[in-house]
């Protein structure tokens, strides 16, 4: 029986396994899904912060009506707590310094007049003053100990800053999975060659090692061609070497057509074979029970790419731990037809409004064999197998692969 989208996706996810963590420099780690909390080591920031170039003064002194005040001292970013000595007088700081002892309000240098008095530098201070202005107090971000990143995360330069800030050196994160991509046909030759009438060059286990590779990951491929005893033998050695294998066709139900049947023999239990969807209906899903998860995908290009981005994406994401992102919808820019009893998952166009709005814009489309088609197009747009007729700004969810 062909499942439904929901149902594919729900059995998929099903089988999600952890992969397990390592530990990785944090100058490395960008990229990677962290498994472990980042806590503050101290509070943020760690001690009353000045915010502007100018003076620290006593508020009370500028409260009693005193607007001149001469300079004792200056304080740069780094250098260690000065003190004022008479707090009828300033010190001079910069930004990023540490707030002197027995300060507790910054002037900027542009409501200042600068002077000389006696041979010493003194500032009278114009405008309306507020105690406490221009400085960052200890702990106001966070304390230390709070949770600062927690474990899910995809590290990004936010959070490599944040690492570095906390004096994390190493940190764990998730391992990247072993994949193997595998190419199916006597027809396919490789880049560099130039195909027979006949032939066309491997061009599908590009696009999904590309796409792995925008998750991090770096893929094995090969190329199996059209005989089942030789598929058996180059795919024996993988089973215990990977964790996931993506194939791209000879999963329909053609006379050289042998993967589904060779992946049997090897001992994949066949969770389902067909889905309720265009393009991608071949798609058959299956487990080893020690070995890897088993994404055949159809052999047209459009059906392979759109297959990853609603299955194998989810699935990898998982099973390092990440949280799968929110959905996201689009408005349809014209109305659209489509009568078959399958989810339909339109190339789109995303362009957003200035009403804030996101926009899908129908591309043009030969069918699951038109891979030129993605070019122009930059998300999936999902129309529901209930309707056939689907409106001018009606809304639905949108998978991006860019």
């Amino acid at each position: 029986m062909m499942l439904t989208v929901a149902a594919a996706f729900k059995a998929v996810m099903q089988t999600v396994r952890d992969l397990g963590t390592e530990t990785v420099p944090f100058e490395s780690a960008a990229g990677r899904i962290l498994r472990e909390p980042v806590l503050a080591d101290r509070p943020f920031p760690p001690f009353d912060r000045v915010t502007m170039d100018g003076i620290a003064v006593n508020y009370d002194s500028f409260a009693r009506g005193q607007h001149i005040f001469g300079v004792e001292d200056i304080q740069a970013a780094g250098a260690p707590q000065l003190q004022l000595s008479n707090t009828a007088n300033c010190i001079e700081v910069m930004t990023g310094a540490i707030l002197p002892e027995m300060t507790d309000t910054v002037i900027q240098y542009e409501h200042l007049t600068p002077s000389e008095h006696e041979g010493f530098r003194r500032f009278t201070v114009h405008g309306v003053v507020k105690k406490g202005q221009n400085i960052h107090k200890k702990g106001s971000d966070v304390d230390a100990g709070a949770e600062l990143i927690k474990p899910g995360t995809l590290i990004g330069p936010a959070e490599a800053g944040v690492l570095a800030t906390v004096g994390q050196t190493t940190v764990e994160v998730s391992k990247l999975p072993r994949v193997v991509v595998i190419a199916t046909g006597n027809e396919l030759v490789a880049v560099h060659e130039t195909p027979e009438p006949h032939q066309v060059r491997i061009s599908n286990i590009y696009s999904l090692l590309a796409s792995l590779a925008q998750l991090g990951i770096t893929a094995r491929y090969v190329h199996l061609p059209d005989d089942e005893a030789e598929m058996k033998d180059q795919l024996l050695p993988l089973l215990q070497e990977t964790d996931i294998w993506i194939s791209s066709g000879a999963v329909s139900a053609g006379k050289y057509d042998f993967l589904p049947a060779v992946l049997e023999q090897l001992g994949m239990q066949q969770v389902f074979h067909k889905v309720q969807q265009r393009p991608g209906k071949p798609f058959l899903f299956g487990t080893f029970k020690n070995g890897p998860v088993v994404f055949a995908l159809p052999g047209n290009p459009v059906s392979g790419f759109m297959c990853f981005y609603r299955y194998v994406h989810a699935w990898i994401q998982s099973a390092m731990g990440a949280d799968l992102p929110e959905p996201v919808y689009a408005q349809l820019s014209e109305k659209v037809i489509f009568d078959a009893a399958l989810e339909y998952y339109l190339p789109v166009k995303l362009q957003s409004q200035p009403d804030g709005m996101l926009l899908a814009i129908p591309q043009p489309y030969q069918g699951s064999g038109d891979l030129a088609s993605l070019l122009k197009a930059d998300a999936f747009l999902t129309l529901p197998l209930e309707q056939d007729v689907f409106e001018k700004g009606s809304s639905y969810q949108v998978w991006r692969f860019r």
